[in-house]
């Protein structure tokens, strides 16, 4: 506490003694709080343009506030910023970093390069439940959900990273860090709508995308909440026994489930779809599969990401060999489906989804 007396009485009575996350309130809800502390209303517009469209982390910052209320602000809440903690550069310019949160826990963001576009990476839980067997996250036990502001926060810092590196604005973000967006719907809701927001980044919407492993229901839900952002899908196998072995997530929800789900949310949002597919050597990678894939293709318009794999000493799987992954593209497109092969960034740093984040956790 910063003094005794009124002030801190008024603390109390308005929560505990535990001082409030600023960032976890509404507009209104900050307005109703500075009114019950003797304060103005208008002056919650003012703090939430500094919270979110200035992205200050210092009550001491927020130039055109009273000192009386900047200590009243201090007294009773506080702003749980994200920290860099560590950053590698690769000789292809992706920038990985791990960041420190307010309660210690670790997650990871990469900015990726390319000619056309600055892209952040972010993450939207500590850890993951969903044991995918290719992706060293799903060896980590999931701690907790990230904040609506701690994934805006990657967001920020990752943009910093672009201009300060660059010199070039963020232009995209993908959710496709660390954990399953779906299963921390309300918060990634909430960070989009921030991220979006003219008060808050002013992103535009199409600029995003959420990648999900496929929650059925939820996947239903975003096109009940007719969201203007993009949905990418991790299918990497077009058959329920092959899907079951390396996403076990699968076997609660069948490609029968999902492809009624993107159906549904096709009619609700008239988004395409994007549907990512490694292809690993020996298990995904034959015409067969192409052709699995491209049947299941016909669910919803769509694309298809041919994503490079990044080994990682937890599991087997290898990335198919280039001709194989060339012949499966070639079949694909021959089917009329847009596809595109994404070339694996960042080889020589810790770049496979997940991996700085262990390592911080076991050195």
């Amino acid at each position: 506490m910063v003094k005794k007396g009124k002030l801190t009485y008024l603390c109390i009575v308005l929560s505990t003694t535990k001082l409030i996350d600023i960032r976890s309130l509404s507009l209104e809800q900050l307005k109703a709080r500075l009114v019950d502390m003797g304060e103005q209303g208008f002056r919650a517009k003012q703090i939430y343009e500094w919270i979110w469209q200035k992205s200050v982390t210092d009550f001491e910052e927020m130039s055109n506030l009273s000192k009386g209320l900047r200590e009243k602000l201090k007294e009773c809440f506080s702003i749980n910023y994200v920290k860099v903690k560590e950053s590698q550069i690769s000789s292809d310019k992706t920038i990985k970093s791990s960041f420190s949160l307010y309660d210690g826990n670790i997650i990871e963001g990469v900015l990726i390069p390319t000619p056309d576009r600055m892209t952040a990476c972010v993450s939207s839980q500590v850890g993951c439940s969903l044991t995918c067997k290719f992706c060293a996250t799903g060896y980590m036990d999931r701690k907790r959900n990230l904040n609506a502001d701690e994934i805006y926060d990657q967001v920020v810092l990752i943009s910093k990273q672009a201009e300060e590196n660059y010199g070039q604005p963020l232009s995209n973000i993908v959710y496709m860090g660390m954990g399953e967006p779906l299963l921390n719907y309300a918060n990634m809701m909430k960070s989009v709508e921030r991220i979006t927001a003219a008060d808050g980044l002013n992103m535009a919407a199409k600029r995003i995308t959420v990648s999900t492993a496929g929650i059925a229901k939820m996947i239903k839900k975003l096109g009940d909440d007719e969201v203007r952002f993009n949905l990418a899908l991790s299918l990497h196998a077009a058959n329920d026994k092959k899907r079951n072995e390396i996403m076990p997530i699968n076997e609660q929800n069948s490609l029968t489930a999902l492809a009624e789900a993107l159906r549904y949310y096709y009619a609700k949002t008239k988004n395409p779809v994007t549907f990512e597919y490694i292809v690993f050597h020996n298990f995904n990678d034959e015409l067969q599969d192409a052709k699995e894939l491209a049947k299941f293709c016909k669910h919803v318009p769509c694309k298809v990401n041919i994503i490079e794999y990044n080994p990682i000493s937890l599991a087997d799987f290898v990335n198919a060999e280039a001709d194989k992954i060339e012949d499966f593209a070639s079949y694909l497109r021959s089917q009329g489906v847009v596809t595109n092969v994404r070339r694996s960034r960042g080889k020589d740093i810790d770049a496979a989804c997940g991996q700085l984040a262990i390592k911080e956790k076991t050195n």
